[in-house]
Formats: C-alpha cells, sequence, structure tokens
C-alpha cells in the first residue's frame, strides 16, 4: 500500500495522579526526521518512542509532542528552593532596611511564607517512572496505529492521483508519437527544398557529404528512443505504484528521468504540434512530481 508522509494524530491517556497528551504531525522529508518532546526525567522514554516510529516509518518529518501533567490534589508539590532563596534574601534585605530607619517588624511564619506565589511547584518526578513509563508507552502505540492509518488513507488518495496522471503522460506519448509521424512529409518536402537550393546556388560540393549530413540531420530530429524511453518510464512508474510501501525515492528517481526525455523531444521538435504536445507533457510531469515528493 502507497504512503504519504503528511499525517496528524492525537491523543490522551492517564496513570494514577498523572494524564497526559499526544500530537503527532508528519510532513515530506528526505528522510526520516524525527522531532520528540517529552519530560526529560522519565528515563529512556525517548530513546523507545525512536525505535517504535523507526520501525513503522521509512520517510518524513515527524513531529511528537508528550503533554504530561499532575494532578494537584495528589500532593504532588514541593518547595521551590529558588523561590524560597529570593523570598528569604528579599525580607532579609526589608528587615535591614526597616531597622536602619527604626521600624520595628513583626515576624513572619512559615505559612505565611509558605503561601506565597510561586513558594510551591508541581512535583512531576517519581522515585521509579519505570511504571509511568511503560504506560506511556503502550498508549502510543495506539496514538501511531492511527497516525500510520491516516497516512495511508492519504496514500490512497495520492495513488489515485498518480495513476491518473500517468495515463494522461501515457496519452500523451502517443499524441506526440502521432505528431512525429505527421510531420515527416512535411520534414521530407523542407528537405528536398533545401538540397535542391544548396545544389543550384553552390558550386563543386560535395553531394555525397551533404547526403550524409543531411541524413544525420534527419536522424538527431527523430524522436523514436525518446518515445520508447517515455513508455519504459510509464511501465517503471506503474510497477512502483502497484508494488507500494517505501516508494518515494524511486518515484522522485523516475520523475528526473521522464522530464529529461520531454525535455529532449522538445529540443528535437522543429514542429508546432509535436511542440505543443511535449509542452503538455512537461507541465504533467511537473504536476505529478509534486504530488511524488509526498509518498514515503
Amino acid at each position: 500500500m502507497l504512503q504519504s508522509m503528511t499525517g496528524f494524530a492525537a491523543g490522551q491517556g492517564g496513570y494514577q495522579s498523572f494524564s497526559w497528551s499526544w500530537e503527532l504531525r508528519g510532513v515530506n522529508a528526505k528522510g526520516l526526521d524525527l522531532r520528540i518532546r517529552v519530560p526529560d526525567w522519565i528515563e529512556g522514554l525517548e530513546a523507545e518512542l525512536r525505535k517504535q516510529v523507526a520501525s513503522r516509518l521509512k520517510r518524513g518529518n515527524v513531529t511528537i509532542n508528550l503533554r504530561l501533567a499532575r494532578d494537584e490534589a495528589s500532593g504532588g508539590q514541593r518547595l521551590s528552593p529558588a523561590q524560597l532563596d529570593v523570598v528569604l534574601g528579599a525580607m532579609a534585605g526589608i528587615e535591614h532596611e526597616a531597622m536602619a530607619r527604626g521600624i520595628s517588624l513583626g515576624p513572619s511564619t512559615a505559612a505565611e511564607i509558605v503561601g506565597l506565589r510561586g513558594m510551591l511547584e508541581q512535583d512531576e518526578s517519581l522515585a521509579d517512572p519505570t511504571p509511568l513509563r511503560a504506560k506511556i508507552i503502550e498508549d502510543f502505540q495506539q496514538v501511531l496505529t492511527s497516525f500510520c492509518e491516516m497516512r495511508a488513507g492519504e496514500g490512497a488518495s495520492l495513488l489515485g492521483v498518480l495513476r491518473g496522471h500517468v495515463d494522461e503522460i501515457e496519452s500523451l506519448i502517443a499524441r506526440a508519437e502521432a505528431a512525429a509521424e505527421a510531420r515527416k512529409p512535411r520534414a521530407r518536402e523542407a528537405m528536398k527544398a533545401a538540397l535542391a537550393t544548396i545544389l543550384d546556388t553552390a558550386e563543386g560540393i560535395d553531394e555525397a557529404r551533404l547526403a550524409q549530413e543531411l541524413a544525420l540531420i534527419s536522424i538527431k530530429a527523430d524522436i523514436t528512443e525518446e518515445i520508447n524511453r517515455l513508455r519504459a518510464h510509464v511501465n517503471a512508474a506503474r510497477e512502483l505504484l502497484g508494488a507500494g510501501g517505501s516508494v518515494g525515492r524511486k518515484l522522485d528517481f523516475l520523475m528526473q528521468e521522464f522530464n529529461r526525455e520531454a525535455n529532449t523531444l522538445c529540443s528535437k521538435s522543429n514542429d508546432s504540434a509535436l511542440t505543443a504536445v511535449g509542452l503538455d507533457l512537461k507541465a504533467v510531469i511537473d504536476q505529478m512530481r509534486e504530488q511524488v515528493q509526498n509518498v514515503e
């Protein structure tokens, strides 16, 4: 099955006093680029998530966000050492200034100090985060599956679009071949007229050499090889689309070959009808190339 590199998935989970939410986003990339944001105090979590994603995805720029929170009612609060240091330092400064001005201040209680804003902070760490990590990883598998399913759905849509482009390219190849066949009588008459003019105006010309040069010009203008290679590329594209899997790179290389043959065809055209078909062919190839950029 063809896979797209574009996808999105979200999920929520919880364990004891902890709750969390997931967000996975994917866009196209040359390789597999993972950007994972998880709490760093849960040892081994990021490494395991990378392992799971790499086992199921081959390409794409994937961002994984885990937002973890703990219920305040669970008692998971602790005194902030940094804020305590700031508050006590400020109190000492105030008392010193008050004494210098002859002002007497009443004593402060611990309850008053701890009640100040910022003195208590949420303690999101655990003595042993192993059970929590196991639950988070288990929950991530479901979110990752949803993410892969969306990529597969996008891939199915891409498959229909790409097959349509391949059919259109094949039709244009047939039109190019017909236009090339139709130009032959005109090209032959034009070459005869040019040859007659040269023979009438030039003296001592080597007719055999002239005929040889004209034959070379005729060969260079022939697009039979380009038509054959384009048809071979069409067959290769259909095989890749039918095979599915991680074929994005191969399709991308194939689009370069398509474009090369179309450029050569236009350069050899020397005929308005054939040039028009060649330009249409290049346009469809470019449209297909843009879609191929999203294939895994």
